[in-house]
């Protein structure tokens, strides 16, 4: 089984604290969506690895992603997404076991802004803007990105 202290090189090295923001106008109902990601990706030969991640967690999921870009491998990518498992389980990690690279940065922000979809800022425009200034300041700056999964939990 992995150490925490793997986990912490593994993610400052490979893993990513990302929020995407879905816009109320492509929805159907009320307000924006805000979605909490943390993911590890690691090319399919490291399987095994990411699925002792996964048990030291106890919680998230892991997927197969097929890589079309011709100078990319295909990957396998542990994730946990659900509002619950953020606030219960990988925040207290890394508060507990904390990152040392760039990427301490970005978990710094991801915790903040997950702070204020669980206290419900986000359903107000001034919680909304709140939270697109401090996801600007994470994964190196802002940055188009495409559309990804419906909004949810993680998957089985």
């Amino acid at each position: 089984m992995v150490s925490a202290d793997y986990i912490v090189g593994l993610t400052d090295g490979e893993g990513c604290f990302y929020i995407n923001i879905r816009p109320k106008d492509k929805l159907k109902w009320g307000n924006s969506v805000i979605e909490t990601h943390f993911y590890i990706k690691l090319r399919e030969d490291h399987l095994k690895l990411l699925t002792e991640v996964k048990q030291k967690f106890g919680c998230g999921a892991i997927y197969f992603q097929n890589e079309k870009r011709i100078n990319h491998n295909s990957c396998y990518r542990f994730e946990i997404n659900s509002q619950k498992d953020i606030h219960e389980i990988l925040i207290p990690f890394f508060e507990k076991h904390p990152l040392h690279g760039p990427k301490k940065t970005s978990f710094f922000f991801f915790k903040k802004i997950a702070r204020l979809v669980r206290d419900k800022e986000h359903l107000s425009e001034e919680g909304l803007n709140k939270i697109r200034l401090l996801k600007e300041k994470m994964n190196h700056g802002p940055r188009l990105v495409r559309e990804i999964r419906s909004p949810g939990g993680n998957a089985a």
